[in-house]
């Protein structure tokens, strides 16, 4: 059943893709938020099979702990799912992704007409500038900023270093840290065909306020709260 299930999933990517990518190109003459709310539909067709023909649910804990202004997200990451979800949960998002994703056919063209901040992961400090120098940009523009502080998809119940772009980046324009865990990987693995029905949770944590921290500090609490949720949530993944 998860077999056919899968392959009708996939079947409606490869239907809706396309065109989806194709219509938001055409958008660039529109101001970015008009551009957003066109392009990003696409995600919320998307999750509806995901929920209706998947049988992958979900359920949010903390949405109060959402500032009404911009804010930079740190995430954790382990499948496609939350990049869709994140969309749904905030306003306005701008990803910190690698440029490379932008050189995917059509759905990278889709992602090249959105106000993302597409990096050289190979560039170092560089890099970090441009973290930095875009992010300012999309947070004064009213996006808030995602970053996938691990730099890759990790299961659930492994965990890789917490790098310092996203805190760098909240400290230096002196808006708050959202945490956010979740167990998307239960169900929808690092490059699956095939997906699990069930439950995800995302628990969205407490503001970190970087006001007299250094970036290394908002890091280290950003990720010390989302490894405390993982182990608090899904105890099952982290036992010795």
């Amino acid at each position: 059943m998860n077999f056919i299930r899968s392959f009708l999933f996939a079947l409606v990517l490869v239907i809706t893709t396309p065109p989806y990518a194709l219509f938001g190109f055409l958008t660039f003459p529109l101001p970015p938020k008009v551009r957003y709310r066109i392009i990003t539909s696409w995600a919320r067709v998307v999750l509806w099979f995901v929920w209706h023909l998947l049988g992958i649910r979900y359920k949010v804990i903390g949405r109060e702990n959402i500032p009404s202004e911009p804010a930079v997200v740190l995430s954790k990451h382990q499948s496609a799912w939350e990049t869709m979800a994140l969309q749904q949960l905030f306003p306005f998002i701008s990803f910190v992704l690698k440029r490379e994703l932008l050189k995917v056919p059509f759905f990278g063209w889709g992602l090249s007409q959105l106000p993302m901040i597409a990096i050289d992961r190979a560039a170092g400090k560089d890099a970090l500038d441009q973290v930095l120098e875009q992010g300012k940009q999309r947070l004064a523009e009213g996006f808030w900023v995602v970053v996938f502080p691990e730099g890759t998809r990790v299961p659930v119940g492994a965990r890789r270093r917490f790098k310092l772009g996203g805190a760098w980046l909240a400290q230096h324009a002196g808006v708050p840290v959202i945490p956010i865990a979740h167990n998307a990987g239960e169900f929808w693995r690092r490059n699956a065909f095939l997906k699990r029905p069930g439950e995800i949770t995302v628990s969205i944590g407490p503001p970190i306020d970087p006001t007299g921290l250094e970036p290394a500090e908002v890091n280290a609490r950003a990720e010390q709260w989302i490894t405390n949720e993982m182990s608090r949530l899904f105890p099952h993944h982290f036992k010795s």
